[in-house]
């Protein structure tokens, strides 16, 4: 099934914020924008829910304080106890104080290798992933605005070239 999109091309970040707040008032469904830089406030503005990367982070992180103790406690006390220094390790808790180096390490391991997987999976970028950038020019110095077309083309080709649009195409999307 192909559809129609329309392609809104901004060449100035301002003018782009001022035509997605537009876009919105006027209750027209943008698919995606695409900026050559990270443009500040766009999420908001796009009416994008916030991450939970953040969440996933601290359980990610939570995930290797655990394993980080059970390493800790099972190859230092249970499995090979060790004389270090004339102090016996007979129990975690005598010895945690040393083992809160590494505890913070695997904290930081996990969260950060963790995080990096599901940020890959959930953008879904995967390894040799053809690019779905739809004008090279967004790379460089433009802003594309991905509007989807319902009957209403001719008004939302008037609509984008009032905004400020330098360039409006309506595109077969497969």
């Amino acid at each position: 099934m192909s559809n129609k999109v329309i392609y809104a091309i901004y060449n100035d970040d301002d003018i782009l914020m001022d035509a997605v707040k537009k876009t919105r008032a006027a209750h027209h469904h943008i698919e995606e924008v695409f900026t050559p830089f990270p443009v500040h406030g766009l999420d908001k503005a796009m009416g994008l829910a916030p991450t939970r990367l953040a969440i996933c982070a601290f359980i990610y992180g939570l995930c290797g304080l655990s394993f980080g103790t059970w390493m800790m406690n099972y190859i230092m006390i249970q499995d090979w106890p060790q004389d270090i220094g004339g102090k016996p390790s007979f129990s975690y808790i005598d010895n945690m104080p040393a083992f809160v180096p590494i505890m913070f390490e695997e904290t930081v391991f996990f969260a950060a290798h963790l995080m990096v997987i599901t940020f890959y999976m959930r953008s879904r970028l995967w390894p040799f992933k053809e690019a779905e950038n739809p004008d090279v020019r967004t790379t460089d110095d433009h802003f594309l605005m991905e509007v989807a077309v319902n009957n209403n083309e001719e008004e939302l080709v008037s609509f984008f070239e009032g905004t400020g649009a330098v360039e409006v195409k309506v595109i077969e999307k497969h």
